[in-house]
């Protein structure tokens, strides 16, 4: 077979070194050809992780055994050996960067995972990398120079479970350097200043809150391919609004992350919350930022680790339980009866809310005229399966309702059923969100439900016993509220009103103040919703699609209003014509609807979709391990095939 020179270029010998060249044949492997090229070299190195990268192809060439002639390698090939781990500068949710050494040569998905056990959080398939917000710098921030951490020196244990040493993983106590950047990592950082607060990006609305998304880069391709070079700077943050087995022993980074993404969100507007939220949230963070700065304290003491313990060995017991629960649901439930009033948003319609006798049972909601006629037919007798639930509460003006979308053929029914006290309140709401979830009043969780809802509305209320207390405190109001209050008050109203809430949270430790605060984020209506402009099959004008973790919403451009919402309960396929870039979808009962990506790629809402669908799959009942090929198989599309 006639030989042929290939050329290659080494990373190693710098960017100036001309390529080396070779006599090759096509019958000669990959592996051998690295070898040769090595030896031309004469540099002594570890080589091991090197590997080819094709400059036209855009692929690594991995598969040592394959010929030249297998790979379709000619003579004008432009190839380049490379290590496939190189340093890559990472943002992290609370605003630390680090630098460490990822894989530049598998997926990102792969890269991930490995970037997590370096950082000690767990269960990486919720995160992923997005490409920075490009925010145009002032003369004046010039100069400044932002710290980076650096990580590449750190090596991993091979255990699943990283082994603790003082609460710290094993490998991060090899250097005093890296203990100080561990705490930096797993505890929360200062509140920001309002200077600091004011720079940063805020989505002014949704269409702004649709490009955010199409920043998130793909996970079945490697870095390598979508343009990442070495010392790029990604941001790491959490994907999948889908949180599984929160445990504090375990979990101090991604705890701590995971607040540390939900508070900017609030902070930057990018998910609406209620004024008697907002100060909850503000008070919350001051009790945290407080005791984070207070003393060099354990993370984790020794009756927070029992009670951590406790909490999850509960959570563990509950869910070995569905056989108990399926024999209890046979049984006649119980039931909730009351006087409730119903409000049906109507356009140009002034009618307020009407009085009825409610009957909660199973999973369904039935109304009466009245108590009397409650062995009658009902009025109407409504599902909540498949429904959404969200709270519209002002504990000050003792407003108590719950709104509900249920689920309907031509899209979903809106109402909001309005409760006399919070007593009323917690147990409808309660029963809301079982129904909501197919769940019955005999479920166990009907009583901790209830309890946390109770818990929620006291943080809330109003504290005027307490003033002597609040006098002593001095905050800063503009650090932990978002800039509408700001314009909206000033920091002498806002003081006296954040510390209020404080009294409500002053007794909480580290860990439950921030398990709170990510419980009350979540219960928010908008929680965990990532918004893409889509143009749906049929349509003339563009809209926004919102992709949440069960559910899929239609919203109209022009008013902000839900046209439709779909659950992914109800989906029967989904499929990507990647020719024309169009998602179409089938689900019950013969509905089906397409729809087009206007400014992110089709990939990225069609990995949304898949990823979702891999989260629900995840058990007690199934092992630990990571099923990396179902990801894949859901979210990688016509690549994986």
């Amino acid at each position: 077979m006639a030989a042929w020179d290939l050329s290659v270029t080494v990373e190693d010998l710098g960017p100036d070194a001309p390529p080396i060249v070779i006599s090759v044949t096509s019958d000669l492997h990959i592996g051998r050809v690295i070898l040769d090229v090595v030896q031309k070299t004469q540099l002594q190195r570890d080589w091991s992780d090197h590997a080819l990268w094709w400059e036209q192809k855009q692929q690594w060439l991995l598969r040592t055994a394959w010929t030249l002639e297998k790979c379709g390698i000619h003579a004008d090939a432009k190839l380049v050996l490379t290590p496939q781990h190189k340093p890559l500068q990472l943002g992290l949710p609370n605003g630390v960067t680090v630098r460490l050494c990822a894989c530049f040569s598998r997926a990102v998905f792969h890269t991930v995972v490995e970037i997590c056990k370096v950082l000690n959080i767990r269960h990486p398939e919720e995160l992923s990398l997005l490409r920075p917000v490009e925010v145009k710098k002032k003369k004046k921030d010039k100069d400044h120079v932002q710290n980076i951490y650096d990580l590449t020196d750190v090596s991993l244990t091979s255990d699943s479970i990283p082994c603790l040493y003082n609460g710290m993983p094993v490998h991060f106590t090899d250097s005093p350097k890296a203990e100080d950047i561990y705490k930096m990592l797993s505890m929360c950082q200062p509140s920001p200043s309002p200077e600091a607060l004011a720079k940063m990006y805020r989505p002014a609305s949704i269409v702004d809150k649709t490009h955010i998304h199409t920043r998130w880069l793909d996970s079945s391709r490697t870095l390598m391919q979508q343009g990442v070079q070495q010392d790029d700077t990604l941001w790491l943050r959490f994907k999948y609004n889908t949180f599984y087995d929160l445990e504090p022993k375990y979990d101090a980074v991604r705890l701590t992350q995971l607040y540390e993404q939900a508070r900017w969100a609030i902070l930057l507007e990018d998910i609406d919350c209620t004024e008697e939220e907002m100060m909850l949230f503000g008070a919350l963070q001051y009790h945290i930022s407080k005791l984070a700065q207070s003393e060099s304290q354990n993370r984790v003491s020794g009756i927070e680790d029992l009670d951590c313990a406790l909490q999850s060995l509960e959570l563990k017991l509950e869910g070995d339980k569905s056989g108990t629960t399926d024999m209890i649901e046979n049984m006649t439930a119980p039931e909730l009866n009351d006087y409730l009033k119903i409000f049906r948003p109507k356009r140009l319609t002034l009618k307020g809310y009407k009085q009825y006798w409610f009957k909660f049972k199973d999973t369904s909601i039935s109304y009466y005229k009245n108590q009397e006629e409650r062995f009658g037919e009902p009025i109407q007798q409504l599902n909540l399966k498949g429904s959404d639930v969200s709270p519209d509460v002002n504990v000050a003006g003792q407003k108590f309702c719950i709104k509900l979308l249920i689920p309907a053929p031509e899209g979903m029914n809106e109402l909001y059923l309005r409760c006399e006290d919070e007593q009323q309140y917690s147990q409808w709401m309660a029963a809301c969100r079982l129904g909501s979830k197919g769940l019955t009043l005999a479920d166990s969780s009907f009583q901790r439900e209830k309890k946390s809802i109770q818990s929620f509305l006291s943080m809330q209320r109003s504290n005027s016993g307490d003033q002597s207390a609040q006098t002593s405190e001095n905050i800063n109001t503009f650090s932990l509220l978002s800039p509408r209050y700001q314009k909206k008050y000033k920091a002498k109203q806002l003081t006296p009103r954040i510390l209020d809430s404080y009294q409500n949270v002053a007794r909480l430790s580290m860990t439950e103040a921030i398990l709170k605060f990510l419980q009350i984020w979540q219960a928010l209506p908008d929680f965990g919703i990532s918004y893409f402009m889509v143009r749906f099959k049929g349509s003339r004008k563009d809209e926004v699609l919102g992709i949440a973790n069960n559910r899929l919403i239609r919203i109209d451009l022009g008013v902000g209003d839900v046209v439709k919402t779909w659950r992914y309960s109800n989906m029967r396929q989904w499929n990507v014509n990647w020719d024309i870039r169009q998602v179409a979808i089938e689900f019950d009962g013969n509905i089906n609807m397409a729809f087009g990506c206007v400014t992110a790629d089709c990939k990225i809402v069609h990995e949304y979709i898949g990823g979702y669908i891999f989260m629900s799959t995840r058990g007690r009942d199934r092992s630990d391990t990571l099923n990396e090929e179902l990801f894949h198989k859901l979210t990688g599309g016509h690549e994986v095939l």
